[in-house]
């Protein structure tokens, strides 16, 4: 379309004015005008659909947030007890290593015996079993352990491939006091629950 054509309207337009006929400054101070207007309804309208869209974010913000802190409240608690379980068992396998690593000596042998008695009610006939090795290494150094205690009657001392080293187990007319290492650790292990 030129600028030059003709526009036909079916119907007559109300109010209208030709641009030519009113004064430049007019025209001119009419359009900045319209334009001003224009300008500051799509400021409020952005401004306003800006604020809408931030309060819905905040709104999704605090919902999110109150997600996350009631999963962290249910959940926390459980990682405590997984942490605390799994302490538990890396110190009960760090202390059976210890333990297993830790040669066996004499002393230790007959402390190991001497607690095992201090269970016994009956020191009628007693067998104490120990490792093949360990009653080898008492009878080498001639353990005072061998002759019996002052609160025990006499003790017979056997070998036996059931009783691993640093251990004993006790038979009396009455059963069996089990002081083996891997005994005692799954006594612990039970105490503690595990």
């Amino acid at each position: 379309m030129n600028w030059s054509d003709t526009i036909i309207f079916r119907h007559p337009l109300k109010g209208v004015q030709l641009l030519s006929e009113a004064p430049v400054q007019d025209w001119q101070e009419h359009l900045h005008e319209r334009e001003q207007a224009a300008y500051e309804r799509g400021f409020r309208e952005g401004q306003q659909t800006l604020n809408e869209q931030l309060l819905q974010q905040r709104n999704e913000t605090v919902e999110l947030q109150k997600g996350v802190l009631d999963s962290l409240r249910r959940i926390v608690p459980q990682v405590v007890q997984e942490a605390e379980i799994s302490l538990i068992q890396l110190a009960l396998e760090t202390a059976q290593k210890l333990v297993a690593s830790q040669p066996v000596s004499v002393e230790l042998v007959e402390a190991v015996v001497r607690e095992a008695l201090k269970q016994v009610e009956d020191t009628a006939e007693m067998v104490i079993q120990l490792h093949p090795d360990d009653l080898a290494l008492l009878r080498q150094h001639n353990a005072p352990v061998l002759s019996g205690l002052p609160d025990t009657g006499p003790l017979r001392f056997i070998s036996s491939a059931d009783v691993s080293p640093g251990g004993c187990l006790v038979q009396t007319r009455f059963g069996l006091i089990d002081a083996r290492r891997e005994t005692k650790m799954e006594q612990l292990r039970q105490t503690l629950g595990l």
